[in-house]
This record gives structure tokens, C-alpha cells and sequence, in this order.
């Protein structure tokens, strides 16, 4: 089965083509990171004229690059949500209307089960269940799976997720747009000993998180200091090591109450070198593992889709061939899926 992976949700236009059985043939990804960096964070309107022109090009670059025909493709996923509503309609009104064209299916996918799942593209996939770190600009959440569509909520953010809280932080530092990869490179030259930055609701119960404390912490701090370069520096450094040994925190003690062995880390944000080798380093504590996706499969992108899609069309999921976009789409709504590790291969 041929799978044309659409990705609209925000500000990336991500394109694929996966095969159930030969895996990922070709993929592209157009950022418009640029466009919106003059103004400090994605900008709605913007992002879906940028979709509308970029799409059909991408498109018709990726299936010439997988060398097939469109004749060839059996199914197009589309991710459906959640998201910005106007992004979200791009892609889902040209996956539909191929998909009435080329008279095959089309399904929805949840773009956080398409994060989630993204690890199992990789040649050494974890085995279910697992617990997942979804860690994202719009979501931090724990997550225990027990297979496609088994998703049991064991914590989330209860303001901002992590990722918002890195732009933001950036946008107070002034260190542009997306935030993430900009705190990352100043952290590399902060001093780990000036600040102390709270590690927020890690001192109580529970898997929840919250990050908006920390941010106004991270404010108070900033406003005190003289603004220099190496001022921001550290306060990158504080603000970053705050937010990882939070996150390695939480999942040390989501593996620890569950009981499981593996744990999943996907989502932009896991892109992070610094998360990445803590959690490396917690996991090798608790004699556990820890699975990425690989660097360039972290932010939102086509092949995640078209192998989520893949899945649930191999299962004969199917939908009605309706035009749907949720702007909001709770992950633990999802249909559960009853798929041995093998289908997934």
C-alpha cells in the first residue's frame, strides 16, 4: 500500500510518500519559519496562504522523487488536527479532493498520534506498550500506549507547554522566532551556577505540568540583570536546565508507576540535545530505554502522517468523504486500533 502523507497543522507544509512494506520512499518539508520570524511567532492568515501555494508543488516533487505514479497511490492521510483551523482546511480540502479524483480513501490523523508514532518509522522500533513524552509547541503530555489508538493520559501541561514556554522566553530575550533552537545555542555559552530556576510541580504527586511559573520567574530574573549578552546566556542556561530535569522528572517517575521498560520522546521539542542525553542517562539508571525519532522527523512533518494513515487504512479504517478539520482534538478520543507490532514494520 502506497500512502500520500499530507502535514498542514501550522507553519511546515510536509509532504510523503510511505509504503507499508518498503517504508519511507520520499519526502519534502517547505518551513516558513522565515516568514513569520518578523514577527515573533506564526501568524494564522500567513501560514494557510503559504500552504494553499506550496502544497500541490510539494505534492507532485515527492511523488516524482518516490518514482511512482499517482496511479500508483492507494490511500492519502491528511492530519485532520489538531491545529490552526485555516492550515488545517488547506490540507484536508486537496487530500479529499485527490482522493475523490483518484477514487481511492483518505483518513484524518491526529497530529500527535502521527508525533507519536513518528519513532516507529525507525529500523529499531520500541515494541507496546511504551510511555510517550509528547513535548511539542502546543502539547507536553504523558502518555501510556498500549497500541495505535490505546492512549491513556497519565499527565499534561495545565498552561503552557514547554515549547510555547521556550518561544516565549526567547521572544523576552529577544532572540527570535522559533525559540526552541535559539535558547539551545545561547544555553551552549550560559553559566550553570548563576541561577537556580524552580523545577515547577515536581515537589508534589502527579505527572501534570506547568510551565507559566517558570516563565515569570525566568522574567524576574532577566529584569534584574544587566541585559548583556552573557546576562541572557545564563538565563538561557537556567531556563533550559529547568525545563529538562522537569520533563526527565516526570517521565522517571511515569516509568517508575506504570512499571514499563520504554519510553518514547517525540515532538519538536525533542529535537533538544540537552533533554535528549538527560533522559539518555535517566533511562540507563532505571535500566530502561528511550526512544527518538530521528532529528529531521522531530518537527511536524509528511512522513509521520502517511505512516500514521498507513496504519489505519491497513486496518480498513475508513471515513466518510467529508471535508474535517478539528482545531481541537483531545489524543484520548481516538479510535483504538488493534494492530500487532508486525503490521507496523
Amino acid at each position: 500500500m502506497y500512502v500520500l502523507g499530507i502535514e498542514t497543522s501550522c507553519d511546515e507544509t510536509g509532504v510523503a510518500i510511505y509504503h507499508a512494506t518498503k517504508g519511507l520512499l520520499a519526502h519534502r518539508l517547505y518551513s516558513q519559519v522565515k516568514t513569520h520570524a518578523e514577527y515573533g511567532g506564526v501568524v494564522p492568515e500567513l501560514a494557510s496562504r503559504d500552504h494553499i501555494k506550496k502544497l500541490v508543488p510539494l505534492i507532485r516533487q515527492v511523488i516524482a522523487n518516490a518514482r511512482i505514479s499517482k496511479r500508483q497511490i492507494d490511500g492519502i492521510a491528511y492530519t485532520a488536527g489538531p491545529g490552526l483551523i485555516g492550515a488545517l482546511l488547506v490540507g484536508a480540502s486537496v487530500a479529499r479532493s485527490l482522493a475523490w479524483a483518484w477514487e481511492i480513501p483518505s483518513i484524518g490523523v491526529h497530529h500527535m498520534e502521527g508525533h507519536l508514532l513518528a519513532p516507529l518509522m525507525e529500523s529499531d522500533p520500541p515494541d507496546f506498550p511504551f510511555i510517550a513524552l509528547l513535548v511539542s509547541g502546543g502539547h507536553t503530555q504523558l502518555v501510556e500506549v498500549e497500541g495505535i489508538g490505546l492512549y491513556h493520559i497519565l499527565g499534561e501541561s495545565v498552561d503552557d507547554a514547554a515549547g510555547e514556554a521556550f518561544d516565549k522566553t526567547a521572544k523576552m530575550l529577544d532572540l527570535g522566532y522559533p525559540g526552541g533552537p535559539a535558547i539551545a545555542e545561547l544555553a551552549e555559552e550560559g553559566d550553570e551556577h548563576r541561577f537556580e530556576f524552580p523545577r515547577p510541580m515536581t515537589d508534589r504527586p502527579g505527572l501534570d505540568f506547568s510551565f507559566s511559573g517558570l516563565k515569570t520567574h525566568t522574567l524576574q530574573t532577566f529584569a534584574s540583570t544587566a541585559k548583556t549578552r552573557q546576562d541572557k546566556a545564563d538565563i538561557a542556561k537556567a531556563f533550559q536546565d529547568a525545563v529538562v530535569d522537569t520533563l526527565t522528572i516526570k517521565c522517571r517517575r511515569a516509568l517508575k508507576e506504570s512499571g514499563l521498560t520504554r519510553l518514547v520522546v517525540a515532538g519538536g521539542v525533542s529535537a533538544n540535545r540537552s533533554m535528549r542525553d538527560k533522559l539518555q542517562h535517566m533511562a540507563s539508571e532505571e535500566n530502561c530505554r528511550v526512544y527518538f525519532p530521528r532529528l529531521e522527523f522531530c518537527g511536524d512533518n509528511g512522513a509521520m502522517i502517511a505512516f500514521a494513515g498507513c496504519q489505519r487504512l491497513l486496518a480498513g479504517q475508513t471515513e466518510p468523504p467529508e471535508i474535517n478539520a478539528l482545531p481541537r482534538w483531545p489524543l484520548s478520543k481516538l479510535a483504538p486500533l488493534a494492530l500487532s507490532q508486525e503490521s507496523t514494520a
